[in-house]
């Protein structure tokens, strides 16, 4: 599928977009009815055949069918606004939820430590000082490196390092610099990680974080409740 920018969460509480083609990371998150809407026009529909169809569903259900109609009319307009009604690409979510492996105090030898610093040095300057397609492309060209998939101890010693260093840089590193200053650190040291940017619906919020070997790695035990949603995945195709 062509990237466009836009990607996408799924979850039976909604869908959750991700617009990743102006400056930063932009979430829309929209109810089962709006992902219901959504769906049908990111499939080929016109706006105004999914309404007619959708309508007509809701219809069916005891709806009023005129505030159904005017409901979904200016919510598509509302999307086509913000330029969302396309195609998104969607990572296979019929998996198992991963596993959630929580921050371990993983010692880390020199050179790690030193790749901890490069990959947070880069991963700070790409999401800070240009739009995010930048740290996209960067991240998947990091994929092409040489090295083996980075088993659960080695990922965690990345994370470490990653978290070591950031100690040591002004201001904070939120999830989304740390996890990308991860990816590109086990990249230096020889490891592949899978770079995960997701969403979850109750409440709504955003996270980024890497896996490795189906578990999640490196969360912290009271930060975040889970499950979130994969919307975008940076790997490497095999």
């Amino acid at each position: 599928m062509t990237r466009t920018g836009l990607y996408a969460a799924l979850a039976p509480q909604g869908v959750a977009l991700l617009d990743t083609r102006h400056g930063r990371c932009r979430w829309r998150f929209l109810d089962p009815v709006g992902a219901q809407l959504w769906l049908e026009i990111s499939r080929g529909s016109t706006p105004d055949d999914a309404v007619d169809t959708l309508t007509a569903r809701w219809e069916a259900k005891g709806a009023d069918a005129g505030q159904v109609r005017t409901d979904l009319t200016a919510l598509a307009a509302d999307l086509d606004t913000a330029g969302l009604l396309l195609p998104a690409h969607r990572p296979d979510q019929r998996a198992e939820q991963p596993g959630v492996r929580f921050a371990a105090a993983a010692p880390a030898g020199v050179l790690k430590r030193l790749a901890g610093h490069a990959g947070l040095f880069g991963a700070l300057v790409l999401l800070r000082c240009l739009p995010v397609r930048f740290a996209l492309t960067a991240a998947r060209a990091a994929t092409r490196l040489p090295g083996r998939t980075a088993g659960l101890e080695d990922a965690e010693v990345v994370c470490a390092a990653v978290h070591r260093a950031a100690r040591w840089w002004p201001g904070r590193a939120a999830c989304l610099e740390e996890s990308l200053a991860a990816h590109f650190t086990a990249a230096l040291t020889g490891h592949r990680v899978t770079w995960v940017i997701g969403a979850r619906f109750t409440p709504h919020g955003a996270h980024a974080w890497i896996e490795t070997e189906g578990h999640v790695i490196g969360q912290e035990e009271t930060d975040r409740v889970w499950p979130y949603r994969p919307a975008l995945k940076v790997e490497r195709s095999h």
